[in-house]
């Protein structure tokens, strides 16, 4: 009988690359939320820097992490005052943090690579198309070339305006208007709404030369990153359109026209807001608040006077948000639509859904649901949490959950005086928010398990 041989000793140089790989993340969701995460880090680690704060000591962790959330995840809610708080330095990362989130962690990161090692690899390319909602692996590099594209387009026209209305209009020196143009573009196009003034940007409330142009870059960067690009290809042949872009830019129109009526229509008398304004101004205004509700954070008149009535329909604004693969927050206008058609269908009797010509698939109908009535438990459950150790009042707070979790940024004002279980609580909404929660729930799975098997059909009453 021959010898078995005895089985050779695996090199201890293989060992260590085995234990990092059982710790590697292997879904591309779990790339996403550790890049994410990773930002948060550095940007964290960043601002508590002395430099980065005007002051002889560096900021707390605390107001660190907020603020580096909320730059990372486009929000723009704040607990400390931006232009007085933060120096240079700090305002300096804190726009890098907006550009690098706007933009997508992972994205950025591969586009990096794409410039400067000219590869693209196979995990790179799978994450990457995770987060930008790529259909396709192979066009991802293009599709990251044409965000840059389009992303730098706007952030420079729009710097150029605001730095010229700047020194025209408000006899800013040329340095510090380009300086404040070059912010406000980044944190416009951005969907992030931090601004440079103490009142962010009520000053500028009755001039259409600062607040349209800041409109449109929100609305172009709010309408996600698909549509632009469908758009620029054919542009003259709108049958052709996707499901997907026919549903943002009707929603969009209906959304903006909607809630410049509700809110110039309620704010219109009230002194503290619009009513302080001549009508012209007023009309400007409510526009103004209405496209910036929907995703980015600034504000032209003073949100903590606004009627309750107001901030009930601002609530179902932020809640909705702006178009996906973008940097709008929100559930995204494409989820209301088809829960919209969904409910439309079952109304009349129909057996398919069907929008624009084209019928709906029934994986959709599950996915629309799931992310409405994850968020719904995300903000009902951190309301009634918040409402236990503040007495700020359910208006309020359920305002700011909705913002936080819609990665929007508007505030009445109660943010900087929660305690810090609840600025942790807005910090894990503004996470949550930004990379959604199918995708935290897709990465939070330890594995998938595909059924070999169906269980047999049965309709339990239904209303």
């Amino acid at each position: 009988m021959r010898d078995i041989p005895a089985q050779k000793a695996r090199p201890t140089g293989t060992v260590f690359p085995r234990i990092l790989n059982v710790f590697a993340p292997q879904h591309p969701a779990q790339v996403i939320v550790l890049g994410f995460a990773a930002a948060v880090a550095v940007g964290t680690g960043l601002l508590m820097l002395p430099i980065a704060r005007n002051g002889p000591e560096g900021a707390p962790f605390l107001d660190a992490l907020f603020t580096s959330t909320s730059s990372v995840c486009v929000t723009g809610l704040v607990t400390v005052d931006t232009p007085v708080y933060w120096s240079g330095f700090g305002k300096v990362v804190i726009m890098a943090l907006i550009q690098i989130g706007g933009f997508g962690v992972m994205s950025f990161g591969t586009l990096l690579g794409v410039l400067l090692a000219r590869r693209l690899g196979l995990r790179s390319r799978l994450s990457t198309a995770a987060e930008i909602k790529s259909t396709g692996f192979g066009d991802v590099r293009r599709v990251l070339l044409g965000v840059l594209t389009i992303s730098l387009t706007v952030e420079i026209v729009l710097a150029g305006i605001l730095a010229a209305r700047l020194v025209a209009g408000y006899g800013y020196e040329p340095g510090r208007a380009l300086w404040h143009g070059v912010f406000h573009s980044v944190s416009s196009f951005n969907n992030a709404g931090f601004a440079l003034h103490t009142d962010n940007l009520i000053g500028f409330a009755g001039d259409p030369w600062i607040c349209l142009p800041i409109a449109a870059a929100v609305i172009i960067g709010g309408l996600g990153f698909p549509v632009l690009f469908e758009l620029r290809r054919q542009y003259q042949r709108p049958i052709h359109w996707s499901m997907n872009t026919k549903l943002v830019l009707v929603g969009t129109a209906v959304l903006l026209t909607a809630g410049t009526v509700f809110l110039t229509a309620v704010e219109w008398s009230n002194p503290a807001t619009l009513g302080a304004l001549k009508p012209g101004e007023r009309i400007l205004a409510g526009f103004f608040q209405s496209v910036i509700t929907r995703t980015a954070g600034f504000n032209s008149i003073d949100i903590g006077q606004m009627h309750e009535v107001s901030w009930l329909g601002m609530d179902i604004l932020m809640f909705i948000g702006g178009g996906p693969a973008g940097t709008a927050g929100g559930l995204k206008i494409t989820t209301f639509g088809v829960l919209f058609f969904i409910l439309l269908t079952e109304l009349q009797g129909g057996t398919a859904v069907n929008i624009f010509g084209k019928r709906l698939s029934r994986a959709v109908h599950r996915q629309a649901i799931t992310v409405v009535l994850l968020a719904i438990a995300l903000v009902v459950g951190s309301t009634m949490f918040l409402m236990l150790i503040t007495d700020f009042g359910q208006q309020r707070i359920l305002f700011e959950v909705i913002s936080a979790f819609a990665t929007v940024g508007l505030s009445t004002g109660i943010t900087a005086s929660m305690p810090p279980a609840g600025q942790v609580v807005l910090i894990l909404l503004m996470f949550v928010g930004r990379l959604g929660p199918v995708t935290l729930g897709a990465a939070l799975a330890l594995r998938e398990r595909p059924l070999l098997y169906e269980y047999p059909k049965e309709r339990p009453l239904i209303g």
